[in-house]
């Protein structure tokens, strides 16, 4: 009755309110061309998969809050990854617990024996999490669970036989991620277990063995390991191909909470293999705001595209949001880029976001001069050959006097987002900090493209080699944007300011 009642709720959202998206969208703080819940809580990104022209989101989801609860995957889906629409709740918890993170795959072969009709089977690899085991304190109230839908993802049905992976015993049991090997002809399925990685195989999505481990000395274990990606990549210039495995931590990132790293090496179908030293740290983004992102399943043209959720544990349920709270990265697309330093991940953004430019708002943004802005996309680039100043970038403002700093600084060799100037920080301590990005690599152009959103920016610097993302709540929006440039000149080269459209 209650899971009946809050569909009923959310249904009335959409229908009354049209699900008023000229007006619940134009909220304070609300993003305009981020993807956000309509209603209540949202973390993880989970289920990305592409099936017949649809990019499917699922996300988990508490309908009931704007905090933390019982979690449901909410779910969205979008044809050209910028413009979503809303469906309705995909998965409940049920007995078996709480829906916790996993992934969708496309079982095109029909592997399972789900399929009755046209439609491959969408098949859902999901975490069930047991809060009554975990309040009685016993150690395996985490499985893992299967689901499927025959008709594009629209409804979902339970698999009769969950679990199909019990617990060993372990308290932190989750994730799992899920991908065709087609070298060894198994399903791979990735998952986090305490501070190490687990690899499972199965060739029919229901019978699993556990084939490898990775992690337990190697990387960074700030905090609990979560939310990993499996996935071969290749360099820009496609000579070559490697494995890319992603795991988020809760706590310990390097500018404070949650983040996620990456790790570089070959997979054998069995097991993950680093080709690095156990102490380098790899991490994919180093703002404080993209948690637990992932990677779609069966997206065409094989690109690597990546989502990730734009908030951080020290403070998602605190944020001054009112109706809402949390929203997703921009989709971004991941490359592998060889430098003096190893293989670094290249991240840029999605081509699809370029449809959001609104026509002919180009502007040749110049040092010196102030410019207004609702939503932005900014790119930059600077001469560090040219004697100027030794800090510089750019400073968002607004008619209150509230300024956030975008800015590389010469002598530390980094990035940085100074988030220290606001009114608007009472919610959480840890918010009001300098992070910093040191430069991967060694060139003297430096380039910096921004996007700028009501409540966020995202910075992918030195052609997506260094990326930060950062969420704030100034009292209102900002406005204005200008250079800065201190002890020096400008070095300046050329930009381009060009507005966005929102997406609702």
């Amino acid at each position: 009755m209650k899971n009946l009642i809050a569909s009923l709720s959310l249904l009335l959202l959409f229908s009354v309110t049209g699900f008023s998206q000229n007006i619940a969208y134009s909220e304070k703080y609300r993003p305009q061309f981020h993807f956000s819940p309509p209603a209540h809580w949202m973390n993880d990104p989970n289920g990305m998969v592409y099936y017949k022209g649809e990019y499917h989101l699922f996300y988990q989801y508490y309908p009931d809050s704007t905090v933390w609860g019982p979690m449901h995957w909410g779910h969205a889906i979008s044809k050209d990854l910028v413009h979503w629409q809303h469906l309705p709740i995909a998965l409940y918890p049920d007995s078996l617990g709480y829906i916790f993170s996993g992934s969708v795959v496309v079982d095109k072969n029909n592997t399972t024996g789900f399929k009755k009709g046209t439609e491959s089977p969408l098949v859902a690899i999901y975490t069930y999490h047991n809060m009554a085991g975990e309040k009685s304190g016993r150690s395996d109230f985490q499985t893992q669970g299967i689901a499927y839908s025959l008709d594009k993802g629209r409804t979902w049905k339970k698999y009769a036989n969950n679990p199909v992976i019990k617990n060993p015993g372990l308290k932190d049991f989750r994730d799992p991620k899920v991908m065709w090997h087609e070298a060894s002809k198994h399903w791979i399925l990735t998952m986090a277990a305490g501070n190490e990685i687990r690899f499972y195989r199965s060739t029919d999505l229901k019978n699993w063995e556990l084939s490898g481990t990775f992690g337990k000395e190697e990387g960074s274990h700030g905090g609990v390991w979560e939310c990993p990606d499996l996935f071969e990549i290749k360099t820009g210039s496609g000579a070559e191909t490697k494995w890319i495995l992603l795991v988020s931590i809760g706590s310990g990132a390097p500018n404070g909470g949650s983040g996620t790293q990456y790790f570089v090496g070959n997979f054998d179908g069995k097991t993950f293999a680093n080709h690095n030293s156990k102490q380098t740290m790899l991490w994919l983004d180093y703002g404080t705001d993209n948690y637990a992102g992932v990677t779609w399943s069966n997206a065409p043209d094989n690109r690597r595209l990546f989502l990730g959720w734009m908030s951080n544990w020290q403070y998602a349920q605190t944020v001054p949001t009112k109706t809402w709270r949390s929203a997703m990265t921009l989709p971004r697309e991941l490359s592998l880029r060889k430098s003096s330093q190893g293989y670094l991940l290249r991240t840029t953004p999605a081509k699809e976001i370029e449809t959001l430019r609104v026509s002919g708002s180009n502007t040749n943004f110049i040092s010196g001069k102030e410019f207004n802005f609702s939503l932005a996309e900014l790119q930059l680039q600077y001469d560090l050959g040219k004697s100027g100043s030794d800090d510089f970038g750019i400073e968002l403002l607004n008619n209150k006097n509230e300024s956030l700093r975008i800015g590389f600084n010469k002598q530390k060799n980094a990035f940085y987002i100074d988030r220290t100037t606001f009114l608007n920080k009472s919610f959480s301590k840890e918010f009001s900090a300098l992070h910093i990005a040191p430069r991967s690599v060694d060139t003297k152009k430096l380039t910096m493209h921004l996007f700028i959103d009501h409540s966020s920016v995202e910075l992918l610097a030195d052609d997506g080699t260094v990326v930060m993302t950062d969420i704030f709540f100034p009292s209102e929006n900002f406005n204005k944007v200008r250079t800065f440039e201190k002890n020096g000149t400008s070095v300046l080269q050329n930009g381009k300011l060009t507005e966005l459209r929102s997406i609702w």
